[in-house]
């Protein structure tokens, strides 16, 4: 700690200490001001906020595409959904691309192997939040299907 000293008044100790914490606490409020871009969620985050919201991800399994497409196997993972008004559970699969890029590159190819798993084309649901595209079998409940809507958005950090 600064002492005053015969050469150092006691004020200019004061304004120094002064000085120093300023700066200290302007630094503080600077890095409290400018908070990190939001960025997507991996499988677990994704899971965390569907449980945030009332939905139960059961039956997890990495790398099931649901169709013979080896590199749509990478991003898959498909698991079962239950919660809010939806009466039985749900399989569903979700297709994680790590960036926009990847999403717009193979976003395609997730309907083309969906329709090799759907068994009722009517009754498809897909929930898109890029870089996420969640597919499942219908019928969902409407509570149910906007609750997973919203808490995938929100996984991918979209408004």
């Amino acid at each position: 700690m600064i002492s005053p000293s015969p050469g150092r008044p006691l004020a200019a100790v004061r304004l120094a200490l002064l000085l120093v914490v300023t700066l200290v606490a302007a630094g503080c409020a600077r890095v409290l001001e400018t908070a990190p871009a939001p960025t997507p969620g991996d499988f677990p985050g994704i899971a965390s906020v569907l449980g945030q919201h009332g939905i139960r991800v059961e039956s997890i399994a990495s790398g099931d595409a649901g169709c013979p497409d080896v590199e749509l196997a990478r991003t898959a993972i498909r698991f079962t959904l239950a919660g809010a008004d939806q009466p039985t559970p749900v399989t569903a699969r979700i297709y994680i691309f790590g960036t926009q890029a990847a999403y717009d590159k193979r976003r395609q190819s997730v309907d083309v192997c969906a329709r090799s798993y759907i068994t009722d084309s009517a009754q498809l649901q897909v929930v898109d939040a890029a870089p996420f595209v969640l597919v499942g079998q219908g019928p969902w409940a409407t509570t149910f299907a906007a609750t997973v809507k919203r808490s995938l958005r929100e996984a991918a950090a979209q408004p």
